[in-house]
């Protein structure tokens, strides 16, 4: 009896994953604060071709994607990093995208964004960024008041004194 192999449904994912590398190509980019001509002109294609990669509009070869990786200082695997945890939810892909349009072009522009990017990647141990992360999305949350929690257990009902 000949044995059934499964194969996995990548096609599915592709378009999912080329714009998660996008979207890290930008981010690296951004925070070296390197302009898509000058990303372009190292890599030897014009700033609309990088401005499709970073959609993932368009499909990054392996040996671009090397280039880039040397152009942007980086390791190949930083392209990758994080995808498995965002690609269980499609929709954090799609949040994270909108960051790059709009009025949140300005946040991830200014200047406070950037050092606090490249702050981050000083950071070696993944381990301890990743840990750093899950710090910034609990004080982001805005269901948690850390300052109005203290308050609340120094200053409560002073009726029940």
């Amino acid at each position: 009896m000949p044995t059934e192999t499964i194969t996995p449904n990548f096609s599915s994912n592709m378009h999912q994953l080329d714009t998660y590398v996008g979207s890290r190509i930008r981010l690296r980019r951004m925070a070296m604060s390197m302009s898509q001509e000058a990303v372009a002109a190292a890599l030897g294609v014009s700033f609309q071709q990088i401005q499709k990669y970073e959609r993932g509009s368009n499909r990054i070869s392996a040996s671009r994607l090397y280039a880039l990786s040397y152009i942007l200082s980086v390791s190949i695997t930083f392209f990758f990093e994080g995808y498995d945890e965002v690609s269980a939810n499609p929709l954090s892909i799609a949040e994270d995208h909108k960051l790059f349009k709009g009025e949140d072009t300005l946040k991830m522009s200014q200047k406070e964004t950037l050092e606090l990017i490249r702050a981050y990647y000083q950071i070696k141990d993944l381990s301890v960024r990743k840990k750093v992360i899950e710090l910034m999305k609990t004080l982001s949350d805005p269901k948690i008041d850390i300052l109005g929690a203290t308050n609340e257990k120094n200053h409560g009902d002073s009726s029940k004194s």
